[in-house]
C-alpha cells in the first residue's frame, strides 16, 4: 500500500457541502424523533421507543418513504435507497411495534403490500408535525431568507 504524500492538507475532508449536509440531516431527524417523543399524540409504547433512543434515523426511512396507499417491499427499499434485506429488517421492527402491516397485494396475489396501521397513520400525523417544528426551528436559526435559499437549492439540486 503506498504512503500518502506527505504535506496533503487533511480538513476539506470535514468542511465540504456532503459533510455539512449529513451533519444536518442527522441533526434534523434527531430533532424530529425527540419531538415525536414528546408528542401527547404517539401512543404511549412508541415514544417511550423514541425517548430511549430505539428508534433512530433508519426507522424514518418508512415514515418518509412508505406512501399512505402501501407499498411492496421492493419500491419502498428502492424509494428510501436501502436493500432489500436492510429494508426487511426495518419492516418487521416497525410491524413488532404495530406501525406498519403486511396485506396481500389486490394486483398480485404472491405479493404482499406494507401498509400503515392505525397506530402508524397515528405516528404518521406525529411525524408530519414534528418536521413542520423543526422545520420552523431551522427558520429561526438561520433565518427566513437563508433557508428559503437553502430549500430551493437543495429542491434544484436533487431533482
Amino acid at each position: 500500500m503506498a504512503a500518502a504524500p506527505v504535506g496533503l492538507p487533511d480538513g476539506w475532508r470535514q468542511a465540504h457541502m456532503g459533510h455539512w449536509l449529513n451533519q444536518a440531516l442527522q441533526k434534523f431527524d434527531a430533532r424530529v424523533l425527540a419531538l415525536m417523543a414528546r408528542n401527547e399524540d404517539v401512543p404511549l409504547a412508541l415514544s417511550n421507543l423514541a425517548a430511549r433512543g430505539r428508534l433512530s434515523a433508519s426507522h424514518i426511512h418508512i415514515t418518509r418513504h412508505l406512501a399512505q396507499g402501501g407499498a411492496r417491499l421492493t419500491e419502498l427499499a428502492q424509494r428510501a435507497s436501502m436493500t432489500k434485506q436492510a429494508m426487511g429488517k426495518l419492516v418487521d421492527q416497525c410491524e413488532a411495534w404495530g406501525l406498519v402491516g403486511r396485506v396481500p397485494d389486490a394486483h398480485d396475489a404472491r405479493a404482499r403490500r406494507i401498509v400503515f396501521t392505525p397506530v402508524g397513520l397515528s405516528w404518521l400525523q406525529a411525524y408530519r408535525q414534528a418536521v413542520a417544528q423543526a422545520q420552523a426551528e431551522l427558520r429561526t436559526a438561520v433565518g427566513t431568507d437563508v433557508a428559503t435559499v437553502l430549500a430551493l437549492g437543495l429542491e434544484a439540486y436533487a431533482a
